[in-house]
């Protein structure tokens, strides 16, 4: 297969090296990217890979960019999004939370992981926590908070959740689903109408 492969000139692509490392990222940590690892998971040559990347730093700075646009920039979108009340608004950030397509936690844990070996990771994972938590506070300005409420109210947030993430929690969906309801409460002060948890339960597939 691979001297067919290779005698088609088939290199792979950026997003394939990309995925690969991806995958590698979450299984075996930063030391799993490397580029024969790479090469022999997608049965290409060590070679294609010069194609699409200068060197292993530059491949690592494109996982980088993709944990930052997907993680980051889905939860500040998420944040920003229009609702007509602030419970609404929460359930949208709690979008995140369910919906790997608009954050995804093993990313995160693995890139917060990597952050632990690399200065340069911890600064990104740094600025990536304020941006999120100033997010999370213009959310709730929005809604009339005061700017000290506000920035209490996003840390608590935000600091749940990456406990959730950093101590692996594994929760039953249902079980969870039921606990949104006073999460809402708690995190915002006013409990969410039946009608915006009406919309939330059917966005993610759960008859509350």
């Amino acid at each position: 297969m691979e001297q067919t492969i290779n005698e088609s000139g088939w290199r792979g692509s950026p997003d394939v090296w990309l995925g690969a490392a991806y995958e590698s990222l979450l299984e075996g940590g930063v030391d799993a990217v490397k580029i024969q690892p790479l090469a022999k998971k997608l049965n290409l040559s060590r070679t294609s890979f010069y194609w699409f990347f200068k060197d292993r730093e530059e491949l690592l700075s494109a996982l980088v960019s993709r944990w930052r646009e997907k993680n980051t920039g889905n939860l500040i979108r998420q944040a920003g999004a229009y609702a007509e009340t602030v419970a609404e608004a929460m359930l949208n950030v709690f979008d995140c939370w369910l919906n790997p397509k608009l954050f995804d936690s093993q990313f995160e844990f693995a890139v917060r992981s990597w952050a632990l070996q690399s200065p340069e990771i911890l600064a990104e994972v740094q600025g990536a926590d304020q941006q999120r938590l100033d997010a999370l506070s213009r959310m709730f300005l929005r809604f009339g908070f005061e700017a000290a409420h506000a920035d209490v109210r996003a840390r608590t947030i935000y600091l749940v959740q990456i406990g959730y993430i950093s101590m692996q929690t594994k929760e039953d969906i249902a079980v969870r689903m039921k606990r949104i309801p006073e999460y809402v409460e708690i995190f915002t002060g006013r409990a969410p109408e039946r009608r915006e948890l009406d919309r939330f339960f059917a966005r993610h597939g759960y008859s509350g």
